[in-house]
């Protein structure tokens, strides 16, 4: 039986403590109350120099995030938007919320979108693209940059999986126009909540800030030199998606270990990775060329499993401590897309949907030590041969 939580989160490091103690001492929560300099404030600017980025806007969520980018492009209602099918629930419901319509591409096997059916989406119709690096898997932004930027249409990254994460050595976020990031405790800077939008663009950070909930002239206290903000001011809707001073708190001292949780996050996945490669009932797609990944997860497909197999492994698995979900066979999981009722009819999606029906996926926390990952990849394979064997049995 595995001791260790597989979800259990980042703790937060010893330095965010008598910082967080001095603001429940002020009581000095909210982003605007300093003149200058508040903990957020800090935040976005210490993220964006860490990215590579101009500008970045820090809010209560990633799909906060991804809802304002959105609404800063300026799209009219209805404006089709092209996204992965494989996504989590909240990305396609950020889509609506900002009153556009999304239009689903097939995802391979491989989890990665499926480039000849993502370029005869792309249509004259599509008006953005937002592209979904789920689970921190990375399409081939090569092509999806070169189509998007042929037709002039502008793309957005959730990057929700992927902070760390580079392509040809750039960072993940920084190939779109804007770059989404989640601080969710599952992700590889815990913040409990929180998210944070980065940016180059001028129009589109002054839009954000303004629509993120800067009332009368408080973009002001962003520390932004851009010259873009006055013309908004008061000509755009609030939605009050601000992240506070606490938050910034907890998240802050955590940016300087990043490096060590993406090594670590990356040794752990590429062991097991290599374990579960060498089962034939097993297959872990392999990376991108260009891409090196910053993993706190690991997904792999079955084969040659029946649903009924795969109900057995995932409840093996569980009874030894590891909770192992097949997204397809999960009920009511939130990442598969005939689950998102709200979007009406079901698309008919037969590549993506027969991915998920075998694709597995494990928590990989970046604490594991490498005997944790070994005692965890050795309960996958156990399971997997006993519900094989019982099967030839």
């Amino acid at each position: 039986m595995l001791q260790k939580d597989l979800h259990q989160a980042e703790s937060i490091p010893d330095e965010a403590r008598a910082y967080i103690d001095a603001l429940l001492t002020s009581g000095d929560l909210f982003r605007y109350h300093a003149a200058k300099d508040a903990p957020v404030t800090l935040l976005e600017q210490e993220f964006a120099a860490l990215l590579g980025a101009k500008y970045a806007l820090a809010v209560a969520s990633c799909s906060a995030a991804l809802f304002l980018s959105l609404r800063a492009l300026d799209l009219p209602r209805d404006a089709k938007v092209l996204i992965p099918a494989f996504t989590f629930a909240a990305v396609p419901s950020a889509v609506v919320h900002a009153n556009c319509t999304p239009v689903l591409v097939e995802v391979a096997e491989n989890y990665r979108i499926d480039m000849a059916d993502f370029e005869a989406k792309c249509t004259d119709d599509i008006q953005a693209v937002l592209i979904s690096h789920m689970r921190g898997h990375t399409s081939d932004m090569d092509q999806i940059k070169a189509l998007c930027d042929a037709k002039d249409i502008p793309l957005i990254e959730d990057a929700a999986h992927s902070l760390g994460t580079t392509w040809n050595g750039q960072n993940i976020g920084t190939i779109g126009k804007v770059g989404c990031f989640s601080f969710q405790s599952y992700k590889m800077i815990n913040g409990g909540e929180g998210g944070i939008l980065i940016t180059d663009d001028d129009d589109i950070i002054a839009r954000c800030v303004i629509m993120s909930g800067a009332y009368e002239s408080n973009w002001q206290k962003h520390g932004v030199n851009c010259n873009t903000f006055a013309k908004y001011q008061n000509e755009l809707p609030l939605y009050n998606t601000r992240m506070s001073n606490l938050s910034a708190a907890v998240i802050r001292p955590q940016l300087p270990q990043l490096q060590r949780r993406i090594e670590d996050g990356l040794r752990n996945h590429d062991l097991m990775a290599e374990m579960l490669n060498a089962s034939p009932h097993l297959s872990v797609p392999a990376p991108l060329a260009p891409e090196r990944r910053a993993p706190d997860s690991i997904q792999f497909n079955l084969v040659d499993f029946s649903d009924d197999e795969a109900h057995s492994l995932m409840r093996n698995a569980s009874e030894h401590g590891v909770k192992l979900s097949v997204f397809g066979l999960h009920s009511g999981n939130a990442r598969a897309f005939w689950n998102w009722k709200f979007l009406g009819e079901t698309p008919d999606l037969p590549q993506t949907k027969a991915m998920l029906m075998r694709a597995c996926d494990v928590r990989l926390p970046t604490t594991l030590t490498v005997d944790q990952v070994k005692m965890v990849t050795d309960i996958i394979l156990s399971s997997v041969n006993q519900v094989k064997h019982s099967k030839a049995a």
